[in-house]
C-alpha cells in the first residue's frame, strides 16, 4: 500500500455535537413496546393520542401537537403557519434557521428573515422594536413573527423574563412568537424551570419541540400553544412533507421523553459534562473559556499548538477567532459523554 493509498484518519466525533450520540435506551424500550400491533396510520394511532394529553399537561389545555421529522421540517411547518405569505420573521443574525437551515425556510417555506445583530446570540424587544419602522410599508416584507432559538447557538439561553419581554412587544404589534426549541430542554434543565415556564407562560405562540439531540432517534415536533395565532398546521405538515405514516414511533419517543422526567436527566447530564470539562480546561495552561458555560456547549479560547492537538484527534469545529488570534473552539456533550471522555479530551490537551 503506498502513502497515497492508506484510509483517512477517522476523527473521534464524541464532541462534535449532541446529535452524534446514540439513542436513549428508554426510547430504544419504548419503540419496542409499541411495535408488536398493527395501528392506524398518520397520527389516528393510540400512542399518539396520549402524547396529545402529555401535550396539553405541559403546554395548556389547548395546545397541539405535531410530530415530524426532523428540526429543520418543525421551524418551516411552524413558521409557515405564523405568518401570511406577506410576512418576516425576526430573528438573532446567529440564530440556527438563519444559518444551518440550508435556506429551507426561504426555498420551501417561501419566508423572508430578519436577521438582527446580537452580541449573545439572543434577540431583545428593542430588535423587535426597530424592526416595527417597515411594517405597514407595502416595498418591505411585514415583520409579523419573532422566532427564538433556545438554547442559542452561542450556548446562551433566554430566561423566562427574557421571553416574556420579548413576546409582549410582539404581541403589542401583533406579531406571532415562534421557539426553535431545538434545544429547549438544556435551557429548561438550566434554568431550573418547566418546560412550560419559558414557552407557554411567557408568551410563545408555537414551539419547535426537539427530541433528536437529547436522546431521541429522528423525533421532533411542532407544538401550537395558541390556536389563535398558527392556524393550517395539519395542511402545512403534510404538503411540507412532514406527516409520518408510522407516526406511531415518533410519537413514542416524544412520548418517553417529555411524558417522564428522561427530557430532563438527560440535558441535566450533558449540561454538567459541558460545565466539568469547561472548568477543566480553563486550568490548563494558555486556555480560557471565551464565554461562561450555560448549556451542552463550551467555547474554549486556545493556544494554535492545542486546538491542533485536539482537532488531530477529535472532529470539533473552530467557532471564532478570538482577538488574540487564538481560535475559539465549540466543544459538545450530550447525554451520554462520559467521565473517561471528558478525561481523554483533557489528556490531549494537556499533552499539547
Amino acid at each position: 500500500m503506498t502513502v497515497t493509498d492508506a484510509p483517512a484518519q477517522v476523527l473521534d466525533a464524541s464532541f462534535a455535537s449532541d446529535n452524534v450520540a446514540g439513542v436513549s435506551p428508554e426510547i430504544l424500550q419504548a419503540l419496542s413496546r409499541v411495535n408488536p400491533d398493527s395501528a392506524l396510520p398518520y397520527g389516528a394511532d393510540s400512542v399518539t393520542a396520549e402524547l396529545r394529553e402529555v401535550t396539553k399537561e405541559i403546554f395548556g389545555s389547548r395546545a397541539e401537537i405535531l410530530p415530524v421529522f426532523n428540526g429543520t421540517g418543525a421551524n418551516v411547518v411552524a413558521l409557515q403557519a405564523l405568518l401570511p405569505r406577506w410576512g418576516a420573521a425576526i430573528c438573532s443574525l446567529q440564530a440556527h434557521v438563519n444559518n444551518d437551515e440550508g435556506a429551507a425556510p426561504e426555498h420551501v417555506g417561501s419566508l423572508k428573515l430578519l436577521p438582527r445583530p446580537t452580541l449573545s446570540g439572543k434577540l431583545s424587544a428593542a430588535d423587535v422594536e426597530a424592526e416595527m419602522k417597515n411594517l405597514g410599508f407595502v416595498h418591505a416584507a411585514q415583520p409579523l413573527a419573532v422566532t427564538l432559538t433556545q438554547s442559542t447557538e452561542l450556548g446562551t439561553v433566554y430566561t423566562p423574563e427574557e421571553i416574556s419581554s420579548i413576546a409582549a412587544a410582539a404581541h403589542g404589534h401583533g406579531l406571532g412568537v415562534h421557539m426553535d426549541g431545538a434545544r429547549i430542554s438544556n435551557a429548561a434543565a438550566a434554568l431550573g424551570c418547566s418546560l412550560g415556564e419559558i414557552t407557554t407562560e411567557a408568551g410563545v405562540d408555537v414551539v419547535s419541540l426537539g427530541g433528536t439531540k437529547n436522546g431521541a432517534m429522528a423525533a421532533e415536533a411542532v407544538v401550537v400553544i395558541d390556536p389563535d395565532r398558527v392556524r393550517g398546521t395539519d395542511y402545512i405538515q403534510k404538503y411540507s412533507m412532514q406527516l409520518a405514516s408510522k407516526q406511531r414511533y415518533v410519537s413514542a419517543q416524544l412520548l418517553e421523553l417529555f411524558g417522564t422526567d428522561l427530557w430532563r436527566r438527560n440535558a441535566s447530564h450533558a449540561n454538567a459534562q459541558a460545565a466539568t470539562l469547561g472548568r477543566a480546561l480553563s486550568e490548563v495552561e494558555g486556555v480560557t473559556l471565551s464565554r461562561p458555560t450555560e448549556v451542552n456547549a463550551t467555547f474554549p479560547e486556545v493556544p494554535a499548538a492545542v486546538a491542533d492537538a485536539i482537532r488531530q484527534r477529535y472532529l470539533v469545529h473552530v467557532w471564532d477567532t478570538a482577538a488574540s488570534g487564538n481560535p475559539v473552539l465549540r466543544i459538545m456533550c450530550s447525554w451520554h459523554t462520559s467521565d473517561a471522555e471528558i478525561e481523554a479530551l483533557l489528556e490531549c490537551a494537556r499533552r499539547a
